[in-house]
């Protein structure tokens, strides 16, 4: 046979090869009733830090641990809150005693205007019989006077007294509060995620502590294509798989679905390469081993057709 018709039946022959060698290798199309997507797990991480500065004494933060909500973080050195804690009290105590003695002079001189309005009525009387002189009955009036005007003067000054107790009080409960605070709590039950003080160094209002997330609340969020965004419903049976687990599927649910349509993220592979606008799906993930982790990639399937018995294996759409 002549080469100039050899060569190019070697070409069809070579190209027809390849191309049915790679239809072989692609993998299955998706089954009916499931949508595929993927994107990266995520986390509500909450980032601690001191409300009062102080060096760290002790710490319980271990990258990777589990910690139960209340259990303490990191303990500060707080012997300044300490002592401004026993100056305010003592300034409590002391304005508590000032106003327990104006409280005793107020007594007395309410007493003794008592007494001086008594006599005033009776020298008053007596005056009018003539039995008393106008320089007495002066004498009297005045005495009720200056009681008068010294009760006036307490009870302002016994006000005024009880407002300073009142601000010495708070002053003791905002220094205890500095004080509590130089203990940090978990306030859920957490894993840390990172820590960022070391035993000696000094932390502060500015300075970040540690980031913890819960583990047993990870999201994952998918984007798919708007055309079958319909096809969804709220709490949704899906599967998730990682790499770094392969070999078995995590369940999940939906868990809502984006009002708003947007562009596709750049780091999120579609399988339409055609599609631009897209609707974020946050699934939640049931984490209950622990396996699964803030940051990792991973691969979604959504049941949306209820009548669909999942695969053994789920595959990834070409």
């Amino acid at each position: 046979m002549k080469s100039w018709i050899v060569t190019p039946i070697m070409v069809v022959l070579i190209a027809a090869g390849s191309y049915f060698f790679y239809i072989s290798t692609l993998p299955p199309e998706l089954d009916e009733g499931f949508l595929y997507g993927n994107g990266h797990i995520e986390g509500t991480e909450v980032d601690i830090s001191a409300e009062v500065s102080g060096r760290v004494l002790a710490s319980n933060l271990l990258e990777g641990s589990t910690l139960a909500k209340g259990s303490i973080l990191v303990e500060l050195d707080a012997r300044e809150q300490v002592a401004g804690l026993a100056v305010a009290e003592a300034e409590r105590v002391a304005r508590e005693y000032e106003q327990k003695h104006i409280v005793e002079q107020l007594q007395t001189w309410q007493d003794n205007l008592a007494t001086a309005e008594r006599d005033l009525v009776r020298y008053t009387a007596l005056r009018k019989r003539g039995i008393v002189t106008v320089q007495k009955l002066d004498q009297i009036t005045l005495v009720r006077t200056e009681a008068l005007g010294k009760v006036r003067a307490l009870k302002a000054q016994l006000q005024q007294a009880k407002a300073n107790t009142t601000v010495a009080a708070r002053s003791v409960e905002l220094r205890q509060i500095e004080v509590d605070k130089s203990k940090i709590y978990a306030p859920m039950d957490a894993t840390v995620l990172s820590k960022s003080i070391e035993l000696g160094e000094l932390a502060t209002r500015e300075r970040l502590i540690a980031v913890l997330v819960d583990m047993q609340d990870l999201e994952l969020k998918a984007y798919l294509p708007e055309a079958v965004i319909g096809k969804i419903k709220l709490d949704a049976p899906a599967k998730v798989r990682v790499s770094a687990f392969s070999d078995r599927y995590f369940t999940a649910r939906v868990k809502r679905v984006d009002q708003r349509a947007q562009f596709t993220p750049r780091d999120i592979n579609m399988p339409e390469e055609r599609v631009r606008m897209v609707f974020g799906v946050v699934l939640a993930l049931d984490n209950a081993e622990g396996f699964l982790k803030p940051g990792m990639p991973a691969d979604a399937w959504i049941r949306w057709d209820e009548g669909k018995d999942w695969p053994q294996t789920l595959v990834v759409p070409h």
